[in-house]
């Protein structure tokens, strides 16, 4: 069986993948900064930053919920992921929470959702910064 760790698990997205994880009676530990808000039993409290390889050696998949609003902290989008890639297993698969703000509309990769008419302004610069990590 498949071992799980979702990262940032604390926060909307993450708390609802790991009880979808825990529906389905799949193993799953959760990395969280401060106190485990999640159904999870088994915690990691541990900032996604100082998360090192022997934390994350045991796991077959990692899910990473992380999330940055503040203009300031939008760069974290990509040094999470390179931080993430950096540290897991040879053979285990980092899969990304994002939104469909940075997906393509055209065959091409030329059009994102974010480009297009009508897509809030305000989550322009999000959606910029997870299409680029």
């Amino acid at each position: 069986m498949n071992k799980f760790l979702v990262v940032a698990a604390n926060g909307k997205a993450g708390q609802k993948i790991v009880n979808e994880l825990i529906a389905r009676d799949l193993d799953v530990t959760v990395a969280v900064r401060q106190a485990n808000k999640t159904q999870a039993s088994q915690v990691i409290i541990k900032d996604l930053f100082d998360l090192n390889a022997s934390d994350v050696k045991n796991f077959d998949i990692v899910i990473d919920a992380f999330g940055a609003w503040a203009p300031e902290s939008l760069p974290q989008h990509t040094t999470s992921l390179e931080h993430l890639a950096a540290i897991l297993a040879p053979n285990a698969r980092l899969v990304v929470v994002g939104g469909a703000g940075s997906l393509y509309l055209d065959a091409s990769h030329t059009v994102a959702l974010k480009d297009s008419d009508g897509f809030p302004d305000a989550f322009k610069p999000l959606a910029s910064a997870m299409g680029e990590a």
